[in-house]
C-alpha cells in the first residue's frame, strides 16, 4: 500500500485548510462589493477549450482516460469564456464573473515521469467590455483585493504591467522571421538567445536595451514613445495607468511598468499583470492576469462583444506568505483556537452536549472532549496542547 500522496499532490492540515479558506472568504468579499457574481464552471473540459486557441501548450493539460478527449482545468479563464458565450450569452453585457477551486496542470519530474500539480485559485472576469476602462478596473479590483488579505511592509508588493500589444508594435520593427525568436528571448530574459540573432547593429541594440527596460511608469512610456512614437496603445496604457497608481501608492504597492513581461499561459493579447511579493527567500508571484479579446472571440456568437479582462489569485501561494515572517504568529490559528467543552463523569456527556451547542448558538467555535477527565488540571493541560483558546470544565 502506497502512504505517500502521489508525485505532485500535498496534503493539508485543517490549519493549512482554514487559512485557504479565510483568504478565499477575503478576496470573495471585495468581489461582491465591486458587483461580481459567483460561479462555478466544471472541473472537466473538452481538450480543446482548454486549450485555449493554442494559449496553453497540451504537454500540461491533464488529460482524462474517457470516450471524447477531456481534461481538467489548467486555469478558469477558458470556460467562463466558454460559459459566457453560451449559457450566459442573453445576459447584458458586462458580465461581472468571480470563481474559486482547484486546477491542475501536467509536468515532467527529474525521473522523466508525469507529476500534476494541483492549485487552489480565486478570480475575476469581466466579460463584454473593450475599453480602457475596464482595464483600469480590473487593475484597480486586483489591487483593492490584494489590499483586503493583510499583506505587510516586508512583503514590498510591486504590481509588473506589461502590454502585448505594445511588445508585439515594437517587434513588428523586426525583420519577419526573426520576430517570434526575438519574443521568445525578450520575454524569457535571455540575453544570450537575443546576441544569437541574426540583427542589423541598431535593431540588436534597441533589443537589448529593451530587455533591460523596466520601472517607472512615465519614464518607460517616454522611451517606448521614442521609439513607437505616441500611438493610440501607448495613450491607453498611459491613461489607465494614471489611474491606477495612485490607489496603488495608498495601499503600499509599486507599479513598475515591463515592456517584455508575459504570462506563463500565452491566453493574452492586451494589458499583462502580475502582483508580486518578496518571500522569506525569493519574490513570490501571488495573482496575475490581462485581457484576453481573442479567446472570448472564440466562444461568442454574432453580435457579442468579444473582450474579457481577468485575474487569479494564487491562494497557497498567499497562505504561505503570509504565515512566514514578522506578524504570523497572529495566523497559527484564524480568529483564535476554539474554545474547549470537558467533564469529569461519565453521567455529564448530556450536560456537556448541552453546554456545547449554548456555545454553538452564540457563534462561538468549540469543541467536546468526549471522554471524561479525572481532574480540571488534566483538561487545562489539553486545551493548551490543542491550542484552545479557553476551557469550559464540568466538575463531576
Amino acid at each position: 500500500m502506497a502512504l505517500q500522496p502521489a508525485a505532485g499532490a500535498r496534503d493539508l492540515n485543517p490549519r493549512q485548510v482554514e487559512r485557504n479558506r479565510r483568504i478565499c472568504a477575503d478576496l470573495a468579499a471585495i468581489y461582491r462589493l465591486w458587483g461580481y457574481q459567483e460561479v462555478a464552471p466544471p472541473g472537466f473540459e473538452r481538450l480543446d477549450t482548454l486549450a485555449a486557441g493554442g494559449g496553453i501548450d497540451g504537454r500540461e493539460l491533464v488529460r482524462l482516460a474517457a470516450d471524447e478527449p477531456l481534461g481538467l482545468r489548467p486555469e478558469f479563464t477558458a470556460s467562463i469564456a466558454r460559459a459566457a458565450g453560451t449559457r450566459m450569452a442573453e445576459r447584458p453585457r458586462p458580465l461581472r464573473l468571480w470563481t474559486e477551486g482547484s486546477t491542475f496542470r501536467s509536468s515532467v519530474g527529474d525521473s522523466g515521469l508525469q507529476r500534476i500539480h494541483e492549485q487552489l485559485q480565486s478570480g475575476v472576469e469581466l466579460l463584454g467590455e473593450a475599453s480602457a476602462a475596464a482595464d483600469a478596473e480590473l487593475t484597480r479590483l486586483l489591487l483593492a483585493a490584494a489590499g483586503n488579505l493583510g499583506l505587510r511592509p516586508e512583503h514590498s508588493p510591486r504590481l509588473l504591467v506589461g502590454h502585448h500589444g505594445v511588445l508585439g508594435a515594437l517587434l513588428q520593427q523586426l525583420p519577419a522571421a526573426q520576430r517570434a525568436a526575438a519574443r521568445a528571448a525578450l520575454t524569457s530574459f535571455d540575453p544570450i538567445a537575443l546576441e544569437q540573432l541574426q540583427l542589423q547593429g541598431t535593431d540588436r541594440q534597441r533589443l537589448s536595451a529593451l530587455m533591460r527596460l523596466r520601472g517607472e511608469a512615465s519614464q518607460v512610456l517616454y522611451q517606448l514613445e521614442q521609439w513607437l512614437g505616441p500611438i493610440p496603445l501607448l495613450e491607453e496604457l498611459s491613461h489607465t495607468l494614471a489611474v491606477v497608481t495612485p490607489a496603488a501608492q495608498r495601499l503600499g504597492v509599486e507599479v513598475q511598468l515591463d515592456p517584455t513581461y508575459q504570462p506563463h499561459f500565452a491566453l493574452y493579447d492586451g494589458l499583462v499583470l502580475k502582483l508580486v511579493c518578496q518571500g522569506p527567500d525569493a519574490p513570490v508571484a501571488i495573482a496575475g492576469g490581462g485581457r484576453y479579446d481573442a479567446l472570448v472571440g472564440r466562444f461568442s456568437g454574432e453580435g457579442q462583444a468579444a473582450a474579457g479582462v481577468g485575474f487569479a489569485f494564487h491562494v497557497e501561494a498567499v497562505r504561505e506568505l503570509l504565515a512566514t515572517g514578522a506578524g504570523s504568529s497572529a495566523l497559527s490559528e484564524p480568529g483564535g483556537g476554539p474554545e474547549l467543552v470537558a467533564y469529569g463523569a461519565p453521567q455529564q456527556l448530556a450536560q456537556a452536549l448541552d453546554s456545547l451547542e449554548a456555545l454553538h448558538r452564540s457563534a462561538i467555535r468549540a469543541e467536546l472532549l468526549p471522554s471524561p477527565f479525572s481532574s480540571h488540571a488534566a483538561a487545562e493541560a489539553v486545551a493548551r496542547e490543542r491550542a484552545c483558546s479557553k476551557l469550559h470544565w464540568l466538575a463531576p
